[in-house]
């Protein structure tokens, strides 16, 4: 029986037509789209505007701003909020000069925006920056037709158990490759810092991997290989969802694995200083689930059982090369004495601004307990 894949009906549309009006000369002008993380912390919104000349560099990208009502940042009364840009790619959908600018949001006051994470993240990497923190982050995600059924799955039942689907080949183990591939091809377009990608446990469900990155980069590049993912899908008439757990029963949930080490801990002996950062993670764990996910640890309660590839949410572990642990010590990182670990805790729908802040301020800065401290004054 053939089944009706449910796609979008402007992925119908003709893209030949499109094609032709691609080509044609813009006459030095360029297009520039504004990218920017809306109210809800997961959602990315866009706008795109004419500039006179090609940024060549951030400073060139003027501020802009948008109707925050309509993104669920402010209020009718007082909706204009500041789109500030923070980091420039070139845009693999337009294609050159024109660019895609992440943007900071800033509220009418110039205060950022409740879910510009990205701020507090920046003071941070700023004072811990001699440490030289580098980060992958490995972004689970799983593709769904239009109704919300993951994408190549039967109308009414569901495919074989887990098993041969991760890292798989062939037509009856792997769903939407073009898209996994398109999305790969345009971030390395954009200037992304795309380093793999893979089909994961669960049919459909796929993971890209983004880094090494050093300190505020990570949550900018990470985003922006989300905003391109969401835009390809779009063409491609489905959608990518970033849900820790978007099918219950006996289905791997999706993560954002996380890769992190200072220099000293990329150095020969950098084990002693793993293994004491881990220390400090183990006497923090309430802190750090409550920033893995958007919703305070909620999301992530859904993925966290201990079972499918995960701890327990309510214990924290670590061990090398152990897949059921909240940290994992690579083993050849174990064998070498230095390199990086793994904190397999946060959520696919993770701020990575909210989890690089949230380590470094634990293994660098030393905090300790529930509270943060505030570092505007120092």
């Amino acid at each position: 029986r053939v089944v009706a894949m449910s796609v979008s009906h402007s992925s119908r549309l003709n893209k030949l037509v499109r094609e032709q009006y691609m080509k044609l000369p813009q006459d030095g002008l360029v297009q520039v789209t504004y990218v920017w993380i809306d109210g809800s912390g997961e959602g990315v919104r866009c706008k795109t505007r004419t500039l006179d000349k090609e940024p060549k560099s951030i400073e060139d990208v003027p501020e802009w701003n948008f109707d925050g009502s309509s993104t669920a940042q402010a209020e009718g009364s007082n909706s204009d909020m500041f789109l500030v840009p923070v980091r420039m790619f070139r845009d693999p959908f337009c294609l050159d000069p024109n660019k895609l600018v992440l943007c900071e949001v800033l509220k009418y006051n110039r205060k950022p925006a409740e879910t510009n994470l990205r701020h507090t993240c920046k003071k941070v990497m700023d004072l811990v920056k001699d440490s030289h923190p580098w980060f992958g982050m490995e972004q689970e995600y799983t593709l769904l037709g239009i109704n919300g059924h993951p994408y190549g799955w039967p109308d009414n039942g569901f495919p074989g158990p887990q098993g041969p689907y991760y890292c798989g080949v062939g037509a009856d183990k792997v769903y939407g490759r073009d898209i996994v591939e398109s999305h790969y091809k345009a971030c390395l377009y954009a200037g992304v810092k795309i380093c793999g990608t893979n089909a994961e446990v669960m049919p459909s469900q796929w993971e890209f991997q983004v880094g090494p990155c050093e300190g505020i980069e990570m949550g900018d590049h990470l985003w922006m290989a989300r905003f391109i993912l969401h835009r390809v899908c779009e063409d491609f008439g489905v959608v990518a969802t970033l849900d820790p757990k978007p099918m219950t029963g006996n289905w791997n949930g999706a993560g954002c694995h996380t890769n992190y080490s200072t220099e000293e801990m990329r150095r020969e002996g950098g084990l002693k200083h793993i293994e004491a950062a881990i220390e400090k993670l183990s006497k923090r764990h309430d802190y750090h689930i409550c920033v893995y996910d958007p919703r305070g640890g909620r999301d992530n309660s859904r993925r966290l059982t201990g079972h499918h590839e995960t701890s327990n949410i309510f214990e924290f572990s670590a061990g090398v090369a152990n897949r059921g642990a909240s940290i994992r010590i690579p083993r050849q990182v174990g064998q070498d004495g230095y390199g990086y670990f793994e904190d397999r805790r946060p959520a696919a729908n993770c701020d990575p601004y909210a989890v690089t802040e949230a380590i470094m301020r634990t293994t660098v800065l030393n905090e300790t307990g529930v509270e943060t401290k505030d570092y505007a004054d120092h």
